[in-house]
């Protein structure tokens, strides 16, 4: 299933990449091409995603569901926002296209102190270098992981955000420690066989080549947060930026190798979050 899954996930984006990339003008015969590299234009601001206070339609077997938190903002938005809404967008139509999940197609941002969060049993935060929780927010998510719930972290950098993070999930499970995965996990095998950890820079930096790092964050790391039987209930990417991967794994000059990993990646964590 994986070999034939990773086929079909490849096929996908590269499809979507021609596509776009066969619009330009072709060169004459026997010139060379030369693709202009272009920086991506940021999202337009008129499309904000989904309101808070609108629920989604109910019937769905999957929703891919933000963590709405408070912390500061990065530019116009806030924190949590950063490649909202496009990113869950891009990520729902490969989930959708290359699973049997069958899952709602648009975002579902949900605030940590809304009781009505227990209802999703995948939740994804982003840029948590920059969280701080409010005590009712503490609460609601000490609350949902220990009902059943699985947290995935992701595109934060470097020491000093760990630390902020790291202080930040003690006050929501402080007898709880925060641990390595092995690759021999089964979240890195429940759908996709991944072997290594590849590290996904931002976009800017993927398209440009160079360094995939940002700040001190030379290495990827993948750690995880236990209950008291064993079941994972956080899975933590460290150093690397799978949202931004989702979000433009359209744009041909994006490389295909980021995405492909990204969307792996993300696809295992929601088949291990609604199988475990």
């Amino acid at each position: 299933m994986a070999t034939s899954s990773s086929r079909a996930l490849a096929m996908m984006l590269i499809g979507v990449s021609v596509f776009l990339a066969s619009a330009a003008e072709a060169p004459p015969v026997g010139q060379e091409l030369n693709l202009p590299v272009q920086r991506p234009r940021p999202q337009a601001r008129q499309d904000e995603g989904r309101s808070l206070s609108e629920r989604p339609p109910s019937g769905h077997a999957f929703y891919f569901t933000r963590a709405v938190y408070t912390g500061i903002r990065r530019g116009y938005r806030p924190s949590w926002a950063i490649d909202y809404p496009k990113a869950d967008r891009q990520f729902l139509i490969g989930l959708r296209r290359l699973t049997n999940i069958e899952a709602y197609e648009r975002e579902n941002p949900v605030r940590l102190d809304d009781p009505e969060l227990r209802r999703y049993p995948f939740l994804y935060a982003l840029e948590v270098g920059f969280m701080s929780l409010t005590e009712a927010e503490a609460e609601g998510l000490r609350d949902y992981l220990l009902a059943g719930g699985f947290l995935v972290i992701d595109d934060f950098w470097g020491t000093w955000e760990w630390r902020n993070f790291e202080n930040e999930m003690r006050r929501v499970l402080p007898k709880y420690p925060i641990v390595d995965l092995p690759l021999d996990h089964p979240l890195l095998s429940v759908f996709y066989d991944i072997r290594e950890l590849r590290q996904v820079p931002n976009v800017q930096q993927g398209i440009q080549g160079g360094p995939t790092w940002e700040r001190d964050g030379f290495e990827p790391r993948l750690r995880g947060i236990f209950d008291d039987r064993g079941r994972l209930m956080v899975a933590i990417n460290w150093n690397t930026d799978l949202g931004d991967a989702w979000e433009w794994a359209e744009n041909p000059y994006y490389p295909l190798e980021y995405s492909n990993f990204a969307y792996q990646l993300g696809i295992n964590m929601i088949v291990y979050a609604m199988s475990h």
